[in-house]
């Protein structure tokens, strides 16, 4: 039999639940150990979404006891039926989440990587064969054009580069530029923050493309791909020096790196300038998102360290 009074359904039972903490204890949802490597999810509909939250006990106020590493594939495609606002953007929120503290998590161990090799050559002492194909892989991989091994500025600009971006400033951005999840780039291109690509048939040609234009809209194979990109792109573009240089002066004086704060360094991000960095620091304070700062991911089982830009992000350690 056809449901069609579901998504009412599951709003009115499960979401308050949901997005209030839940009432089951953590020890009684899912079993955690089935996380590591992370659990793919494919929801269709934001029911699935929902559903799927709930058997991890995954909440908007449970986050204190740790955010359960799940990667979406894609965004359900009925986000925009969610009448309410408060309820669609928390929902949308809670399925970043995890994907940012992994993407976050994996960067953060290729900076501790990154910190100890640069440490050994400015030392003067050599290098394995692991730790130079490493340095240069990451060279690589943040566009870094000088050779590390020989040039202070390019081991100034690796460590400029390799750094977090705090989830609230991600989760932010990636509401304000995919309408939380409702836009037609999200919803059939997996691509929250309207990336382009120049290799034709390759995306989505966008509605009001100007006439002999080549651009098209980038799709990713999964939600989790865009974010990585946005990363790489935070992390890399020229746009952007402003940000990582109030990063890298934030991390010197062991000061807080929040959202709020590099969102100064988003000037050139958008034709808006000042106005756009304005409504991305309202996004942050109306909806809370500071409090992402002290949100962790659960470890259940040892966890191997990261080594390789791009690659897996998690494997289960041998026992």
């Amino acid at each position: 039999m056809k449901k069609t009074f579901s998504l009412t359904l599951i709003f009115l039972l499960v979401v308050p639940v949901l997005l209030n903490g839940g009432c089951r204890d953590i020890e009684a949802s899912a079993d955690l150990s089935t996380l590591i490597p992370p659990k793919e999810l494919s929801p269709a509909t934001v029911d699935e979404l929902v559903a799927a939250f709930e058997s991890y006990g995954y909440g908007w106020d449970r986050l204190e006891h740790g955010v359960p590493p799940l990667i979406l594939t894609r965004m359900p495609s009925d986000m925009d039926r969610i009448t309410d606002v408060r309820s669609r953007k928390k929902l949308f929120f809670l399925a970043l989440l995890p994907m940012a503290l992994m993407l976050n998590e994996e960067i953060d161990q290729q900076r501790q990587e990154l910190i100890h090799i640069l440490a050994r050559i400015e030392d003067r002492q050599p290098l394995s064969t692991g730790q130079l194909v490493d340095l240069q892989e990451l060279r690589r991989y943040y566009k870094v054009r000088q050779n590390p091994l020989t040039s202070a500025a390019a081991r100034r600009e690796l460590r400029r580069r390799v750094a977090p971006v705090p989830p609230s400033l991600l989760l932010a951005q990636a509401a304000n530029e995919s309408g939380f999840g409702t836009s037609r780039f999200a919803r059939d291109a997996n691509n929250l923050f309207g990336e382009w690509t120049f290799t034709p048939g390759t995306g989505l040609v966008p509605a009001g493309r100007p006439e002999g234009a080549s651009y098209e809209v980038r799709v990713f194979p999964s939600i989790y791909e865009s974010l990585r990109s946005y990363l790489r792109n935070i992390n890399t573009h020229w746009a952007y020096r402003p940000l990582r240089a109030l990063r890298a002066e934030l991390l010197k004086q062991g000061q807080q790196v929040s959202g709020t704060a590099l969102a100064a360094g988003l000037e050139l991000y958008s034709a808006r300038r000042g106005a756009y960095v304005d409504e991305i620091r309202t996004i942050i304070r109306h909806n809370q998102l500071q409090q992402l700062a002290r949100a962790t991911l659960r470890t259940p089982l040892p966890i191997q360290r990261y080594r390789r830009p791009g690659g897996p992000v998690y494997q289960v350690a041998a026992q």
